[in-house]
């Protein structure tokens, strides 16, 4: 069974010297398969930073990283490809969709598995099933341009499943969104997490959802503190 998310004593020191920054300062950090947890902090906390080593997009200085079932990081990274690893075993959601406006919603969707080696018809497959599931299969053929802000973030989120990923990294998903798509975005994460077993970290400053995390890490001078986060069903973030 994947383990989620592990990290454990992650530093990252920027620089050297009398001019080194220590952005993480030893941060610990569970998240299980299916569980929606919330990452909070001030600018320049480290949440970015946090974001960056996680997504093997920068290197850490040391601690240790599992991701699934893969110990990516311990004192140096222990896969060779990071490309791949982000392509295959990362998803991320971001503030803004960033959909490709020339490839209508299915082709969005059906790229990653493509550039991975996936027959094309099987691919467009399995977009088409995460499109159903997030209820805009009947938008597989619309272009980006063509469909809601909402529905674009419902893309990106099964643009960031269609791997089938152990992990979502998502950072400010609701930013731009109104409270009503806001808490739709929100439920689809925590019903997907479910569904597919899928470790999701929600960076975000959005108050109208940070009461649907049970679980909430708070980042402050690069360490992180975990409390127990209200938990509240969505129906009743809805009502206020």
């Amino acid at each position: 069974m994947s383990t989620g998310i592990r990290i454990e004593g992650l530093t990252k020191r920027y620089g050297e010297g009398d001019t080194a920054v220590d952005a993480l300062k030893g941060v610990d950090m569970y998240v299980a398969p299916g569980e929606v947890v919330g990452l909070i902090g001030p600018s320049g906390s480290g949440k970015s930073t946090l974001l960056k080593c996680l997504g093997a997009v920068i290197e850490p200085t040391s601690g240790r990283m599992i991701l699934g079932d893969d110990v990516i990081y311990d004192d140096g990274w222990k896969i060779t490809d990071l490309r791949a690893l982000r392509r295959d075993k990362i998803g991320f959601v971001f503030q803004a969709p960033y959909l490709i406006p020339f490839l209508d919603v299915t082709d969005n969707v059906a790229l990653l598995p493509m550039l991975a080696g996936v027959a094309n018809s099987d691919a467009r497959q399995r977009a088409v099933e995460l499109l159903g599931a997030l209820d805009i299969a009947h938008r597989a053929k619309g272009m980006p341009s063509q469909i809601s802000g909402g529905e674009q973030q419902r893309v990106s989120i099964a643009r960031a499943l269609v791997n089938r990923p152990p992990v979502i990294l998502a950072d400010e998903p609701t930013a731009p969104l109104d409270s009503a798509r806001a808490l739709t975005v929100i439920r689809i994460l925590h019903e997907m997490a479910h569904r597919y077993e899928t470790a999701i970290i929600v960076v975000t400053h959005d108050e109208k959802i940070i009461p649907t995390f049970k679980r909430i890490y708070h980042i402050r001078d690069g360490k992180t503190h975990e409390e127990a986060g209200e938990g509240r069903a969505l129906n009743e973030a809805e009502q206020g």
